[in-house]
């Protein structure tokens, strides 16, 4: 075992879906950073080409829909082979479970949820028949504790963690390995909402054991660990990287 090697992802081809911004973009930058060639995709292709910029000659762009399957199977089907697939999009409608619509609740569902099976799905048999690979999906801590106006918002993050984990079961024997990071609180365009009101964005950095909300740059870490050969007996997993939001008891009612 060449320790001094176990992140280096020379040779790998990611795809990363969501790379125009926040958690994407930082690990498009990271995996790059480590070796890797990374297809920055989004549906916001301008945004992408700003990360690719950032990344530099180890990038390419391309638009994706992650509620399009379509879209979806014709990214990674042109992808010459596919090693690393991280995949991060959301969309939250924090609403009482009294309150939401069902246009509320479909849209919720059709990004992280359904958007999340399709790239699993579209991912995972390039990296079946290729018999490797690392599929590493955006979960939440809502997947574990929820709190009022999350209920849709935390039920696709926790099914999106139990397609992880099955998916992880079924592909073991193909050596493909999947697995979802938790964040906390990312200051990223998901959570503008609550950056606006002080009393809400204080709350919540007090919250976790750290006292603060996290930058996307922290989530690149746990992505590069589960891309590499540093997490080869790593597979069905949820990595918390909430700060230590989850151990620290207490509850913030936000204002819905």
């Amino acid at each position: 075992m060449i320790y001094e090697k176990l992140f280096d992802l020379s040779g790998k081809r990611a795809l990363v879906i969501g790379a125009g911004s926040g958690i994407g973009a930082a690990a498009a930058e990271g995996l790059a950073a480590f070796g890797a060639s990374v297809l920055c995709a989004d549906l916001d292709v301008e945004a992408a080409m700003r990360t690719q910029t950032t990344v530099g000659e180890r990038a390419e762009v391309a638009r994706i829909d992650i509620t399009n399957q379509n879209s979806v199977d014709e990214v990674v089907g042109v992808m010459e082979r596919i090693d690393v697939l991280v995949c991060t999009p959301s969309v939250n409608v924090r609403k009482p479970l009294l309150e939401l619509s069902s246009e509320d609740f479909d849209k919720v569902v059709n990004l992280n949820l359904k958007g999340s099976f399709f790239a699993l799905q579209a991912a995972g048999k390039r990296m079946a028949a290729q018999g490797s690979g690392s599929i590493i999906l955006f979960s939440s801590i809502r997947s574990q504790v929820v709190e009022p106006g999350q209920g849709v918002y935390a039920a696709t993050k926790a099914g999106t963690l139990q397609m992880v984990r099955a998916l992880a079961a079924e592909l073991g024997p193909r050596n493909v390995r999947v697995n979802a990071i938790a964040p906390g609180v990312v200051e990223t365009p998901l959570t503008e909402q609550i950056k606006k009101q002080p009393d809400w964005y204080n709350a919540y950095a007090q919250k976790s054991a750290l006292g603060r909300w996290a930058q996307p740059s922290e989530m690149v870490g746990a992505v590069v660990y589960l891309a590499s050969d540093a997490a080869s007996f790593v597979t069905g997993g949820l990595t918390l990287v909430d700060g230590g939001w989850t151990a620290v008891d207490g509850r913030f009612t936000p204002p819905l």
